[in-house]
């Protein structure tokens, strides 16, 4: 399975990566998974006090494990003056700054950012909003992207999409379609190290059907073909003919991706969130995200209803994703 070449591959890469979600019992549990096999050097960010009491109800060692509280850390003045000289213009006061440096999500984003860390991993405890929040103030936009996305690594044991967005753009343009596509791109690249083959999904095949709502789709997929000529993609497609390549070949002969399409771009976060949990819930899928793209640096989300072997997945994922 993609989860095991996961393992192996971050195995061999040995990054940081930061833990800010430390006072949730799954994430102390991965923290030990991660250094015992050495996928890569876990920081856990929080209270040392609050950790350790966790560690202890649950049997966990920490031994080996690095623990860093925002709140008396001797550098919580570093990420303060940061954190003002970034938002100083928008408003942030020395207060507010000062108070910010002792939230962990922060914490965790600005040793990021000053490559005192190579990624971060929270989401267990915090919602999709403050992971964004977290990541935006302290790592920023990557070069050339102006609009942060997300996607699920949707694994069976055969078989392996990437499914975008998912989490974060609730209504893209077909502009927004195009950069979320090429982040996926980029992010499938990155993680699973093979070629990428993108479908625009639609409920309408190369004009079977016609409506207003299918413009942008046709438009993000013409736009995306142009600037990108040296991936496969296509759209609009139903989602039988971007996976099945005998309904490919009935719907949309010639296609360039030819029913073997690995990402699957959706109109909408109503249509991605809806799939994604239908395969995670029905289709007995693992799903992994939503994993944030479009930052400079990995600050990766999960869901606040995963596992032990989640994190681990995403700390993974995220040691992939560093340059």
């Amino acid at each position: 399975m993609i989860l095991d070449t996961l393992r192996s591959r971050a195995a061999g890469r040995v990054r940081t990566i930061v833990l800010p979600d430390a006072t949730d019992a799954r994430t102390v549990k991965a923290a030990r998974i991660l250094q015992d096999n050495a996928l890569c050097i876990s920081i856990l960010i929080g209270s040392v006090d609050e950790i350790a009491h966790i560690a202890g109800v649950h049997g966990v060692s920490l031994d080996g494990l690095r623990i860093i509280d925002p709140v008396t850390a001797y550098d919580a003045a570093d990420c303060a003056s940061y954190l003002l000289e970034r938002r100083r213009a928008k408003g942030m006061s020395p207060e507010e700054a000062e108070r910010l440096s002792h939230d962990a999500l922060m914490y965790a984003g600005w040793m990021v950012a000053c490559g005192h860390a190579d990624g971060a991993v929270a989401g267990s405890l915090s919602t999709t909003g403050a992971v964004l929040r977290a990541g935006l103030t302290t790592i920023g936009l990557a070069p050339n992207v102006s609009t942060v996305s997300s996607y699920f690594l949707m694994a069976w044991p055969t078989t392996t999409l990437f499914f975008a967005d998912c989490g974060v753009v609730p209504a893209p343009t077909a502009a927004q379609l195009c950069d979320i596509a090429a982040s996926t791109v980029q992010s499938y690249r990155s993680v699973i190290g093979d070629e990428p083959r993108v479908a625009f999904l639609s409920f309408s095949t190369k004009g079977s059907a016609d409506h207003p709502m299918l413009e942008p789709i046709r438009e993000a997929a013409t736009t995306f073909a142009e600037q990108y000529p040296d991936v496969d993609s296509d759209g609009e497609l139903q989602a039988d003919a971007a996976l099945v390549p005998v309904v490919a070949h009935a719907k949309s002969p010639g296609s360039p991706v030819g029913g073997e399409a690995n990402i699957l771009i959706f109109p909408d976060l109503n249509a991605g969130n809806i799939a994604y949990k239908l395969c995670e819930r029905l289709g007995g899928a693992t799903a992994l995200g939503p994993i944030v793209q479009g930052l400079a640096k990995p600050y990766c989300d999960l869901s606040r209803g995963c596992s032990v072997d989640d994190i681990v997945h995403v700390a993974c994922i995220a040691s992939l994703s560093c340059a």
